[in-house]
């Protein structure tokens, strides 16, 4: 078992952290926004708590007439609502995407719809397939989150049932869905189910198990994600009245037990009955309830081609003390500040930077970190300069090795707001007297796949 060293780090770190971490607000008035998703695009689809989901455009408007809006088929409130949003691998073709809510009794709900042939800023509120549902004992810990891995399959996190305590030991129990990561195959059908089990989930054809079940031992894994660059799930998981803890898996290792009732994070909370610990999976990083922490929102890897500080860094927040944090690679915790919001979710765009959702507030931000990428997987011997810089007119780009093949510039919030492709030239003149004075970024992209990225300021 793990030593609470890790806690301890955390403590000092508490006092001794460089801001590093930024955040910029991108829209707000939003109604308890809980869930950022993209679905390929420069879009942005925003969960609302009461059923309802938005688009915010790549110009930063949000849409007047919502997505999809099945707010009277939900039951909201607390811990309950549309809790998810999970877009199919082929969305762009097939038009499907997957959510999770309560439904007026409370009970959990997957569902599948479809968008609008004819209109892609608009669902078919009338395409409900229902994939999978299960009754919730209690109206608290229903998890919540539904993505798609890198394997194709949706994952699905569900609560231990609620109450406090996990009474019923439903986090032990292989024979219900509560307190888990659930692992299904949306793209065939079953005889009785609209889904099918993957044939390597860990617990296919097991006598008194359910074959949905992917991981086990979990109190309320409000949001889980995964990192494709080093193939591993990240699971955050809100604990009892101590601990709040992070889980890091290889993505190809199924069946494990993080350990909940018999743990709380490392310390023991109820162990009567329970497997040895080396049976279970003890968590990757935690934090105490300390400072007005209480409940942990899980994050994203930043993948993102934007900072180089915080590449690679795992993001996480507090729901109630504002705090937003990071984890690196070897399990260290760094507390990058308290920030003024009660953080639900984190999301990505189609570029993978980050952006975190107020749900008091109603706002949502973009995660900046404190130093622009300069090269990105690139050969030092190779760069690119803009000249003049500053500028108010022009700015002319030059490639010392190579030809460019895409120019891209973003705005401070990350959204695109100029592309040209296929260039084929080492030098180019941008005419950006028609920008707002400020600071932008500018991504170039070479005819062999490599790119870089600098600040532009046009005064």
């Amino acid at each position: 078992m793990k030593t609470l060293f890790s806690i301890f780090f955390f403590l000092l770190l508490c006092s001794s952290f460089a801001q590093e971490v930024h955040i910029d607000l991108v829209q707000d008035g939003f109604i308890r926004p809980l869930n950022i998703q993209n679905s390929g695009d420069d879009r942005l689809f925003i969960v609302e708590q009461g059923g309802r989901i938005k688009i915010i455009q790549q110009d930063g408007s949000v849409n007047s007439i919502p997505f999809l809006d099945i707010a009277q088929k939900v039951s909201s409130g607390n811990e309950r609502g549309l809790l998810g949003l999970a877009f199919h691998p082929d969305f762009s073709n097939n038009g499907f995407f997957f959510i999770n809510y309560t439904d007026p009794n409370g009970n959990t709900q997957i569902s599948r719809f479809t968008v609008n042939s004819t209109n892609p800023n608009l669902a078919n509120p009338n395409s409900e397939l229902s994939i999978l549902s299960y009754t919730q004992p209690y109206p608290n810990h229903n998890g919540g989150a539904i993505a798609f891995g890198p394997d194709g399959y949706l994952y699905i996190s569900s609560g231990d049932g609620g109450s406090s305590g996990d009474p019923d030991n439903n986090g032990q129990n292989l024979n219900v869905l509560w307190g888990k990561i659930l692992r299904i195959d949306v793209d065939t059908f079953s005889n009785d189910n609209n889904y099918t089990i993957p044939a390597d989930n860990p617990f296919v054809e097991i006598p008194n198990t359910r074959s949905e079940i992917w991981a086990y031992g979990l109190r309320n894994p409000w949001r889980f994600s995964f990192d494709e660059t080093e193939n591993t799930i990240w699971i955050a998981d809100v604990g009892q009245a101590d601990i709040e803890e992070i889980n890091r898996q290889p993505l190809d290792v199924g069946g494990q037990n993080y350990g909940w009732r018999c743990y709380e994070g490392n310390i023991p909370f109820n162990t009567s009955g329970c497997p040895a610990d080396s049976e279970m999976i003890f968590p990757f990083a935690e934090y105490e309830h300390i400072n007005g922490n209480c409940s942990i929102t899980g994050g994203f890897v930043y993948r993102g081609s934007t900072y180089s500080d915080i590449e690679g860094l795992y993001f996480f927040a507090d729901f109630c003390s504002g705090m937003i944090g990071t984890v690196d690679n070897e399990g260290n915790l760094t507390n990058h500040g308290s920030f003024p919001g009660m953080w639900a979710s984190f999301g990505e765009d189609s570029n993978k930077e980050l952006y975190i959702s107020d749900i008091n507030g109603g706002g949502i931000y973009k995660i900046k970190g404190g130093e622009v990428a300069q090269t990105n997987n690139y050969d030092v011997k190779v760069s690119f300069s803009m000249i003049p810089n500053p500028t108010s007119s022009y700015v002319s780009l030059f490639l010392t090795q190579g030809n460019f093949d895409r120019i891209e510039i973003f705005d401070q919030r990350g959204r695109l707001i100029y592309k040209e492709s296929d260039l084929s030239t080492n030098e180019r003149q941008l005419a950006v007297s028609h920008f707002d004075y400020g600071i932008y970024f500018v991504k170039v992209s070479t005819d062999d796949g490599k790119s870089l990225t600098k600040k532009l300021i046009i005064q």
